[in-house]
C-alpha cells in the first residue's frame, strides 16, 4: 500500500489550477469574445475541416444543461458559455402577465431562472464548470426566439465576464468558478430578453441598456464590477416606448488615433470616447429602426451596420476622426435584423433571417450577387482558414468561398438549430446548437 501525505491531495489539485491558470493566461487570444479576437468574425484558425456531420470530424459532442444562445470564447483549454435553467410559471401567472405585454410578440413566462456560466474542456468535452451567478424570480419575459442567456461571455486574464442584460452582470474566476463579484444596479424593461454582448477596453467592461423605459450604454469597473460611467442616449425616438428598445453590442475600433466606441441604438447610431462615456457624434439612419442585434464592423476607413427591424438597411459611414461620419450608401435589399456584417477585403458579406447571402462592395454598397442558402439565420458569419462560415437555426453551415462571385464549397447538417456564432481556434470549430457543444476538426478531408 503506497503512503500519501494528508496534504499531498490539495497539492495536486492546487498544481493543476495552478497549470490551468498559467494555460489560460498564456491563450486567452484564442477567441475571448463574441466573433472572435477583434469581435468582427475574423479568425486565425487553421486546416479546419470542410465538411462534418453528426457522424464525421466530430472530436466530441457534449449535451449542455439549460436553454442559452450564447457564443462560445475559448481561453487555453477551456470553452465557456453561459446557459438558462427556467422553472415554468404556472398557467394562471402566465396568463396574467402575457396580458400586461405590450410588444405584441410571443413570449415566454418563467416563475425562475437560474443563470449560470459554463465550462467545457476543450480537449475532452467534459463540463468543468456548471456555476450559478444570478437568480432572478418572476424574470421579464423573453421572445420565443431569444433565451435569457443569449449575451456571450468575455474572458481575460483569469475572469470570464457574464452579462444576462436587466438580470445583471456576473465575474467568475475562471480556476476556482467562484463569483468575484455582481452587478445588479442596470436595470431596464428590455421586453424581448437579454440580447447585446459586453466588451472589454482596457479596465472597463461595456455594454448597452436600451430598453423600452430607459435607454443608455454604461461601463463597469472590471476589477470591482461598480459603475464607472453611464451616458444616456441623447437621439430623438419614436414616441412609442416599442420602437426605442435595441439589444445591440459596441465596436470599439482606433479612427485615425482615437478609440471610437460604435454603439447602435433606436433610430441612431452613435460615436463614444470608451474611456469616459462622451458622446462624440450620432447619426440618425432614417426610417424608424429599433431592436438592433447586428453589431457593425469596421475596416477600410467605413464602419457598416444594420439598421435592424421595422426598414432594416446596411449602412456605410466614412468615418473622419471625432467629427460627424458622413453617409456613402445605404441598401435595403436582404438586411439583416439579427445577424452581423462580415467584412473581408473589399467586400462586406450579410445574411438576412430568411437566408439570402449578399455581397457588396464595401466602399460604395454596389451589389455582386445576392443567392439564397436556404433556412432561417441569426447566427453571424465568420472567416476562418479562408472561408466563410454561416449558420441557420436548421442547423446547417454553409460554407463559402470569399470573392465577389458566389460559391458554395459545402452545406453541413447538425442536429438542433444554431442560434449563437461558432468560434474557430487552431485547428478546430467550435458549434453550440440548442442541444450541445460540438468540437469540430480533423483536417480538411
Amino acid at each position: 500500500m503506497t503512503f500519501m501525505p494528508p496534504f499531498f491531495p490539495s497539492m495536486i489539485r492546487l498544481l493543476s489550477h495552478l497549470i490551468a491558470a498559467v494555460a489560460i493566461t498564456a491563450s486567452a487570444a484564442d477567441s475571448p469574445q463574441w466573433r472572435g479576437p477583434d469581435g468582427q468574425g475574423h479568425f486565425e484558425a487553421r486546416d479546419l475541416p470542410l465538411t462534418w456531420s453528426e457522424t464525421e470530424h466530430v472530436i466530441w459532442k457534449r449535451e449542455l444543461p439549460g436553454r442559452g444562445w450564447s457564443s462560445p470564447i475559448v481561453a487555453g483549454n477551456q470553452v465557456w458559455m453561459t446557459t438558462a435553467v427556467e422553472t415554468a410559471a404556472t398557467a394562471e401567472e402566465s396568463a396574467r402577465r402575457t396580458k400586461d405585454n405590450k410588444s405584441g410578440q410571443p413570449l415566454t413566462v418563467l416563475d425562475a431562472v437560474s443563470l449560470r456560466v459554463l465550462c467545457v474542456d476543450r480537449q475532452t468535452g467534459e463540463i468543468i464548470h456548471n456555476e450559478e451567478v444570478l437568480n432572478e424570480r418572476n424574470p421579464q419575459w423573453v421572445h420565443e426566439l431569444n433565451s435569457y442567456a443569449s449575451p456571450t461571455p468575455v474572458i481575460e486574464d483569469g475572469r470570464v465576464y457574464a452579462h444576462f442584460g436587466a438580470f445583471g452582470t456576473a465575474c467568475v474566476d475562471t480556476t476556482s468558478g467562484s463569483v468575484l463579484w455582481r452587478n445588479t444596479d442596470t436595470r431596464i424593461n428590455h421586453e424581448n430578453g437579454p440580447g447585446g454582448s459586453p466588451v472589454l477596453w482596457k479596465d472597463l467592461l461595456i455594454f448597452h441598456c436600451d430598453g423600452s423605459d430607459k435607454q443608455f450604454v454604461c461601463a463597469l469597473d472590471k476589477q470591482t464590477g461598480k459603475l464607472a460611467w453611464k451616458t444616456d442616449r441623447t437621439g430623438e425616438m419614436h414616441s412609442n416606448p416599442q420602437f426605442k428598445k435595441a439589444y445591440g453590442t459596441p465596436l470599439i475600433t482606433d479612427i485615425d488615433g482615437h478609440p471610437t466606441m460604435i454603439s447602435t441604438g433606436a433610430d441612431w447610431v452613435y460615436g463614444y470616447d470608451p474611456a469616459t462615456g462622451k458622446e462624440l457624434w450620432k447619426v440618425p439612419y432614417g426610417e424608424l429602426g429599433f431592436s438592433m442585434a447586428p453589431r457593425p464592423v469596421a475596416g477600410l476607413g467605413m464602419v457598416f451596420f444594420s439598421t435592424s427591424f421595422m426598414k432594416p438597411e446596411m449602412f456605410g459611414l466614412k468615418m473622419d476622426g471625432t467629427k460627424t461620419p458622413t453617409v456613402v450608401w445605404h441598401n435595403s435589399k436582404n438586411a439583416p435584423t439579427i445577424s452581423s456584417p462580415l467584412l473581408v477585403g473589399e467586400e462586406l458579406y450579410f445574411v438576412s433571417d430568411g437566408g439570402i447571402l449578399s455581397c457588396v462592395n464595401a466602399r460604395t454598397g454596389q451589389d455582386y450577387y445576392r443567392e439564397r442558402l436556404g433556412g432561417k439565420f441569426t447566427s453571424s458569419p465568420l472567416l476562418a482558414d479562408g472561408r466563410i462560415y454561416v449558420c441557420s437555426r436548421e442547423g446547417v453551415t454553409s460554407v463559402i468561398k470569399p470573392g465577389p462571385k458566389f460559391g458554395v464549397l459545402a452545406q453541413n447538417k447538425l442536429d438542433g438549430a444554431i442560434m449563437g456564432t461558432p468560434a474557430a481556434v487552431d485547428d478546430a470549430i467550435f458549434i453550440r446548437t440548442d442541444k450541445a457543444l460540438y468540437r469540430i476538426g480533423g483536417g480538411k478531408k
